[in-house]
């Protein structure tokens, strides 16, 4: 992929920072909450890097996933695992509402999904060699963490704390996310 270089000089002046914490996944009971997603997403091209979609609170990947499990037809209906990892990355670059206005991204596009905007940002801010990226979560009230886990190096962490089963259904409707 050829990256846009104003974008490239853009991303590469944002401070990175190590994130030192937890992080929540949410996924089918059978998939390794480690493994890295390669059909794309807000944040990367179908076929792109390996990326880890995971948010800083549990209620934020509980939202991710119901939003994209309420859209498929037949509507899964087993729990969802949930997963508490625990991750150190220390080349993670941040952004928040108003750097991703800056960037090109629409305030009233950002609940769309697969945006190529944000999956251009995504697959620059991989290009520059940062090993995470935390955005605002586009379905609840918190930060994402988007990991990169090919450009994790050695002394990067990224392990699995704890599990638990969700219903992720009676979990969507009580919020109102579903009806």
């Amino acid at each position: 992929m050829i990256h846009d270089p104003d974008l490239l000089d853009r991303l590469d002046a944002f401070p990175k920072e190590t994130f030192d914490g937890e992080a929540f996944r949410g996924t089918r009971q059978t998939l390794d909450p480690l493994a890295s997603s390669y059909s794309g997403g807000r944040w990367m091209q179908r076929d792109g890097t390996g990326v880890l979609y995971t948010s800083l609170e549990r209620e934020g990947a509980l939202a991710e996933i119901s939003f994209h499990w309420g859209q498929l037809t037949p509507r899964p209906t087993k729990p969802i695992a949930l997963h508490r990892l625990r991750v150190v990355a220390h080349r993670t670059l941040r952004l928040v509402r108003a750097d991703l206005s800056a960037l090109g991204v629409p305030a009233s596009d950002y609940a769309g999904v697969n945006m190529p905007r944000t999956q251009e940002i995504g697959a620059a801010v991989e290009f520059l060699g940062c090993d995470g990226l935390i955005a605002p979560c586009a379905r609840w009230a918190c930060d994402n963490l988007i990991l990169f886990p090919d450009r994790m190096g050695s002394d990067a962490t990224l392990e699995i704390a704890g599990s638990e089963m969700v219903d992720w259904i009676d979990w969507a409707r009580t919020r109102g996310l579903l009806t």
